[in-house]
Protein backbone atom coordinates (compact mmCIF):
# COMPACT_ATOMS: atom_id res chain seq x y z
CA UNK A 1 0.00 0.00 0.00
CA UNK A 2 1.40 3.39 -1.02
CA UNK A 3 0.45 6.77 0.43
CA UNK A 4 0.58 10.30 -0.94
CA UNK A 5 -0.01 13.35 1.23
CA UNK A 6 -1.94 16.43 0.16
CA UNK A 7 -1.02 19.02 2.74
CA UNK A 8 -1.18 18.21 6.43
CA UNK A 9 -4.73 16.90 6.63
CA UNK A 10 -5.42 14.68 3.60
CA UNK A 11 -3.85 11.47 2.36
CA UNK A 12 -4.48 9.13 -0.55
CA UNK A 13 -3.64 5.46 -0.07
CA UNK A 14 -3.62 2.99 -2.93
CA UNK A 15 -4.98 -0.54 -2.60
CA UNK A 16 -4.30 -1.78 -6.13
CA UNK A 17 -7.21 -0.34 -8.18
CA UNK A 18 -8.93 1.26 -5.16
CA UNK A 19 -7.88 4.67 -3.86
CA UNK A 20 -8.60 5.56 -0.24
CA UNK A 21 -9.05 9.30 0.30
CA UNK A 22 -8.36 9.81 4.00
CA UNK A 23 -9.58 12.80 6.01
CA UNK A 24 -6.74 13.15 8.51
CA UNK A 25 -7.26 16.03 10.92
CA UNK A 26 -7.91 14.02 14.09
CA UNK A 27 -7.27 16.82 16.60
CA UNK A 28 -10.26 18.70 15.18
CA UNK A 29 -12.47 15.66 14.43
CA UNK A 30 -11.79 16.37 10.75
CA UNK A 31 -13.46 19.78 10.81
CA UNK A 32 -12.91 21.20 7.33
CA UNK A 33 -10.68 24.27 7.50
CA UNK A 34 -9.70 26.33 4.47
CA UNK A 35 -6.41 24.45 4.25
CA UNK A 36 -8.11 21.07 4.52
CA UNK A 37 -10.71 22.02 1.89
CA UNK A 38 -7.94 23.06 -0.48
CA UNK A 39 -6.20 19.73 0.11
CA UNK A 40 -9.37 17.72 -0.54
CA UNK A 41 -9.81 19.56 -3.81
CA UNK A 42 -6.20 18.93 -4.82
CA UNK A 43 -6.47 15.23 -3.96
CA UNK A 44 -9.65 14.93 -6.03
CA UNK A 45 -7.97 16.65 -8.98
CA UNK A 46 -5.16 14.10 -8.82
CA UNK A 47 -7.54 11.16 -8.48
CA UNK A 48 -9.71 12.36 -11.33
CA UNK A 49 -6.68 12.49 -13.62
CA UNK A 50 -5.54 8.96 -12.71
CA UNK A 51 -7.20 6.48 -15.07
CA UNK A 52 -5.86 3.53 -13.06
CA UNK A 53 -8.20 4.31 -10.13
CA UNK A 54 -11.41 2.32 -10.52
CA UNK A 55 -13.06 3.21 -7.19
CA UNK A 56 -12.39 5.85 -4.55
CA UNK A 57 -13.28 5.29 -0.88
CA UNK A 58 -13.61 8.31 1.41
CA UNK A 59 -12.51 7.45 4.96
CA UNK A 60 -11.44 9.08 8.22
CA UNK A 61 -8.46 8.61 10.51
CA UNK A 62 -10.47 9.71 13.58
CA UNK A 63 -11.84 7.03 15.91
CA UNK A 64 -15.02 8.97 16.79
CA UNK A 65 -15.83 11.04 13.73
CA UNK A 66 -15.93 10.80 9.97
CA UNK A 67 -16.12 14.59 9.75
CA UNK A 68 -17.96 17.14 11.89
CA UNK A 69 -18.33 19.67 9.08
CA UNK A 70 -16.92 23.13 8.60
CA UNK A 71 -14.32 24.49 11.01
CA UNK A 72 -16.61 26.91 12.86
CA UNK A 73 -13.75 28.28 14.98
CA UNK A 74 -11.99 29.36 11.82
CA UNK A 75 -15.23 30.64 10.30
CA UNK A 76 -15.88 32.77 13.38
CA UNK A 77 -12.52 34.49 12.92
CA UNK A 78 -13.16 35.47 9.30
CA UNK A 79 -14.40 38.87 8.23
CA UNK A 80 -17.27 39.03 5.75
CA UNK A 81 -14.81 39.71 2.94
CA UNK A 82 -12.61 36.81 3.99
CA UNK A 83 -15.62 34.50 4.13
CA UNK A 84 -16.56 35.46 0.57
CA UNK A 85 -13.02 34.72 -0.60
CA UNK A 86 -13.01 31.41 1.26
CA UNK A 87 -16.27 30.20 -0.26
CA UNK A 88 -14.85 28.94 -3.60
CA UNK A 89 -12.20 26.95 -1.73
CA UNK A 90 -14.85 25.30 0.45
CA UNK A 91 -17.04 24.54 -2.56
CA UNK A 92 -14.04 23.05 -4.33
CA UNK A 93 -13.76 20.32 -1.72
CA UNK A 94 -17.39 19.20 -2.05
CA UNK A 95 -17.56 19.47 -5.83
CA UNK A 96 -14.19 17.74 -6.06
CA UNK A 97 -15.65 14.63 -4.43
CA UNK A 98 -18.95 14.95 -6.30
CA UNK A 99 -17.28 15.18 -9.71
CA UNK A 100 -14.87 12.28 -9.33
CA UNK A 101 -15.38 10.26 -12.53
CA UNK A 102 -15.13 6.81 -10.93
CA UNK A 103 -17.56 5.22 -8.43
CA UNK A 104 -17.12 6.58 -4.92
CA UNK A 105 -17.95 5.06 -1.52
CA UNK A 106 -18.05 6.92 1.81
CA UNK A 107 -17.12 4.97 4.95
CA UNK A 108 -18.97 6.67 7.83
CA UNK A 109 -17.70 5.87 11.32
CA UNK A 110 -18.88 8.14 14.11
CA UNK A 111 -20.16 11.66 13.51
CA UNK A 112 -20.83 12.83 9.94
CA UNK A 113 -22.47 16.20 10.47
CA UNK A 114 -23.02 19.25 8.30
CA UNK A 115 -20.28 19.44 5.72
CA UNK A 116 -19.07 16.05 6.86
CA UNK A 117 -22.34 14.43 5.85
CA UNK A 118 -22.33 16.48 2.65
CA UNK A 119 -18.97 14.95 1.73
CA UNK A 120 -20.56 11.53 2.21
CA UNK A 121 -23.63 12.57 0.19
CA UNK A 122 -21.30 13.57 -2.65
CA UNK A 123 -20.30 9.90 -2.93
CA UNK A 124 -22.30 7.36 -4.93
CA UNK A 125 -22.69 4.96 -1.99
CA UNK A 126 -22.51 5.38 1.79
CA UNK A 127 -21.41 2.53 4.06
CA UNK A 128 -21.74 3.02 7.82
CA UNK A 129 -21.29 1.10 11.04
CA UNK A 130 -23.21 1.18 14.31
CA UNK A 131 -21.27 4.22 15.58
CA UNK A 132 -22.53 6.44 12.75
CA UNK A 133 -24.52 9.60 13.50
CA UNK A 134 -25.45 11.75 10.52
CA UNK A 135 -27.25 15.03 10.04
CA UNK A 136 -27.38 18.50 8.53
CA UNK A 137 -27.62 20.86 11.53
CA UNK A 138 -26.74 24.09 9.70
CA UNK A 139 -30.00 25.94 10.32
CA UNK A 140 -29.36 25.59 14.06
CA UNK A 141 -26.34 27.90 13.68
CA UNK A 142 -27.94 30.34 11.26
CA UNK A 143 -26.79 29.04 7.89
CA UNK A 144 -27.91 26.37 5.41
CA UNK A 145 -26.28 23.20 4.13
CA UNK A 146 -23.93 24.81 1.63
CA UNK A 147 -21.83 21.85 0.52
CA UNK A 148 -24.52 20.35 -1.67
CA UNK A 149 -26.84 19.15 1.07
CA UNK A 150 -29.99 20.97 -0.08
CA UNK A 151 -29.60 19.36 -3.51
CA UNK A 152 -28.11 15.94 -2.78
CA UNK A 153 -30.28 14.95 0.18
CA UNK A 154 -33.64 15.37 -1.67
CA UNK A 155 -32.20 13.33 -4.54
CA UNK A 156 -31.36 10.56 -2.10
CA UNK A 157 -34.43 10.44 0.17
CA UNK A 158 -37.08 12.64 -1.47
CA UNK A 159 -38.15 16.24 -0.94
CA UNK A 160 -40.35 15.88 2.15
CA UNK A 161 -37.93 13.62 4.04
CA UNK A 162 -35.06 15.96 3.25
CA UNK A 163 -37.08 18.98 4.37
CA UNK A 164 -37.83 17.36 7.72
CA UNK A 165 -34.17 16.55 8.31
CA UNK A 166 -32.85 19.95 7.23
CA UNK A 167 -35.54 22.01 9.01
CA UNK A 168 -35.28 20.13 12.32
CA UNK A 169 -31.47 19.95 12.18
CA UNK A 170 -31.72 16.64 13.99
CA UNK A 171 -29.06 13.98 14.22
CA UNK A 172 -29.86 10.47 13.00
CA UNK A 173 -28.24 7.35 14.42
CA UNK A 174 -27.09 4.44 12.29
CA UNK A 175 -30.14 2.15 12.32
CA UNK A 176 -32.60 4.93 11.53
CA UNK A 177 -30.21 6.31 8.93
CA UNK A 178 -30.32 2.99 7.07
CA UNK A 179 -34.11 2.80 7.30
CA UNK A 180 -34.46 6.34 5.90
CA UNK A 181 -32.00 5.70 3.08
CA UNK A 182 -29.45 8.18 4.41
CA UNK A 183 -26.85 5.41 4.23
CA UNK A 184 -26.89 2.33 2.02
CA UNK A 185 -25.24 -0.42 4.06
CA UNK A 186 -24.76 -1.00 7.78
CA UNK A 187 -21.67 -3.11 8.42
CA UNK A 188 -19.51 -4.13 11.38
CA UNK A 189 -16.71 -1.73 10.51
CA UNK A 190 -17.29 1.11 8.06
CA UNK A 191 -13.80 1.34 6.58
CA UNK A 192 -13.42 -2.41 6.15
CA UNK A 193 -16.89 -2.77 4.67
CA UNK A 194 -16.40 0.14 2.28
CA UNK A 195 -13.05 -1.18 1.06
CA UNK A 196 -14.56 -4.63 0.52
CA UNK A 197 -17.43 -3.13 -1.47
CA UNK A 198 -14.95 -1.04 -3.46
CA UNK A 199 -12.87 -4.11 -4.28
CA UNK A 200 -15.96 -5.90 -5.58
CA UNK A 201 -16.84 -2.90 -7.75
CA UNK A 202 -13.24 -2.56 -8.97
CA UNK A 203 -13.34 -6.09 -10.38
CA UNK A 204 -15.52 -4.71 -13.17
CA UNK A 205 -14.56 -2.77 -16.27
CA UNK A 206 -13.11 0.66 -15.42
CA UNK A 207 -14.39 2.02 -18.73
CA UNK A 208 -17.84 0.60 -18.02
CA UNK A 209 -17.90 1.90 -14.45
CA UNK A 210 -17.07 5.47 -15.44
CA UNK A 211 -19.52 5.47 -18.33
CA UNK A 212 -22.31 4.06 -16.16
CA UNK A 213 -21.68 6.71 -13.50
CA UNK A 214 -21.64 9.44 -16.12
CA UNK A 215 -24.93 8.25 -17.60
CA UNK A 216 -26.65 8.05 -14.21
CA UNK A 217 -25.39 11.46 -13.10
CA UNK A 218 -26.16 13.29 -16.36
CA UNK A 219 -29.49 11.57 -16.86
CA UNK A 220 -30.85 12.19 -13.38
CA UNK A 221 -33.75 14.63 -13.44
CA UNK A 222 -34.18 14.54 -17.21
CA UNK A 223 -37.36 13.29 -18.83
CA UNK A 224 -37.16 9.64 -19.91
CA UNK A 225 -36.53 10.31 -23.59
CA UNK A 226 -33.67 12.72 -22.85
CA UNK A 227 -32.26 10.34 -20.26
CA UNK A 228 -32.23 7.50 -22.76
CA UNK A 229 -30.26 9.71 -25.15
CA UNK A 230 -27.69 10.27 -22.40
CA UNK A 231 -27.55 6.51 -21.86
CA UNK A 232 -27.12 5.87 -25.59
CA UNK A 233 -24.20 8.28 -25.76
CA UNK A 234 -22.57 6.52 -22.82
CA UNK A 235 -23.18 3.13 -24.47
CA UNK A 236 -21.54 4.32 -27.68
CA UNK A 237 -18.50 5.47 -25.69
CA UNK A 238 -17.88 1.92 -24.46
CA UNK A 239 -19.31 -0.30 -27.21
CA UNK A 240 -16.07 -0.37 -29.21
CA UNK A 241 -13.65 -0.15 -26.30
CA UNK A 242 -10.89 -2.57 -25.41
CA UNK A 243 -12.72 -3.32 -22.17
CA UNK A 244 -15.81 -4.41 -24.06
CA UNK A 245 -13.77 -6.70 -26.32
CA UNK A 246 -11.96 -8.21 -23.34
CA UNK A 247 -15.18 -8.64 -21.36
CA UNK A 248 -16.87 -10.59 -24.14
CA UNK A 249 -13.75 -12.70 -24.76
CA UNK A 250 -13.35 -13.51 -21.06
CA UNK A 251 -17.01 -14.50 -20.80
CA UNK A 252 -16.76 -16.85 -23.76
CA UNK A 253 -13.46 -18.32 -22.52
CA UNK A 254 -14.82 -18.71 -18.96
CA UNK A 255 -12.00 -16.74 -17.34
CA UNK A 256 -11.62 -13.54 -15.35
CA UNK A 257 -11.18 -10.49 -17.56
CA UNK A 258 -7.94 -8.52 -17.61
CA UNK A 259 -9.26 -5.07 -18.28
CA UNK A 260 -7.11 -2.83 -20.50
CA UNK A 261 -8.99 0.19 -19.12
CA UNK A 262 -9.52 1.80 -22.48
Amino acid sequence: MSEQRFGEFVAVRRHEYVAELVLDRPKAMNAVSTEMARSIGAACDALGADSSVRVTVLTSSHDRAFCVGADLKERNSLSDAELVRQRPVARGAYTGVLELPMPTVAAVHGFALGGGFELALACDLIVADATAVVGLPEVSVGVIPGGGGTQLLPRRVGAARAAELVFTARRVAAEEAVSLGLVDRLVEDARTGALQLAAAIAANSPVGLRAAKRAMRLGHGLDLRAGLEVEDAAWRSVAFSGDRAEGVAAFNEKRRPEWPGE
